[in-house]
């Protein structure tokens, strides 16, 4: 099994055990959706897929694993980096670029690496793309901004 269907089988068992109906329908919507959209990113912009789809599937895993959203990204960064340091599956490095993306994808307003900016933005476009109507934040609101400039130029 390669990595990534490792990480999807940990996060499917965490998502599983919710006991509500509506909390495991939006985890794994909202998880999938952002990892489809980080390794579409990742693509065209010519950053790791694979680690790109895998902070995807972390990024707000704390919130459903404990039903905690309060400094989520900090605590979701710390559950994936551990999930992600079994021997022999991800680096020190790996972690290390995943982990940071997770810890930084919250702050949308600011301007952070490669990897922590493709999470944010595709937090912001599965936000967008599950409903367009729903009313974003501004930070958001220019993300999505940018998103579409840059999806809409090329294929």
């Amino acid at each position: 099994m390669n990595r990534l269907e490792s990480v999807r089988q940990g996060v499917d068992a965490i998502l599983l055990a919710l006991a509500s109906d509506e909390d495991r329908r939006c985890g794994f919507i909202h998880l999938y959706g952002v990892s489809l959209a980080a390794t579409w990113l990742a693509e065209r912009r010519g950053l790791n897929v694979e680690l790109a789809a895998v902070a995807g599937m972390l990024h707000d895993l704390s919130t459903y694993a404990t039903g905690q959203s309060t400094k989520h990204a900090a605590a979701s960064a710390r559950l994936a980096s551990r999930l992600l340091e079994r021997p022999g599956t991800f680096t020190p490095q790996e972690i290390a670029t995943i982990s940071h993306a997770i810890a930084k994808h919250s702050d949308k307003a600011s301007i952070d690496g490669p990897m922590d900016e493709l999470l944010k933005d595709a937090d912001v476009l599965q936000h967008w793309l599950y409903n367009p109507a729903l009313p974003f934040q501004a930070s958001h609101t220019e993300r999505r901004v940018r998103l579409v400039k840059e999806l809409g130029q090329g294929a």
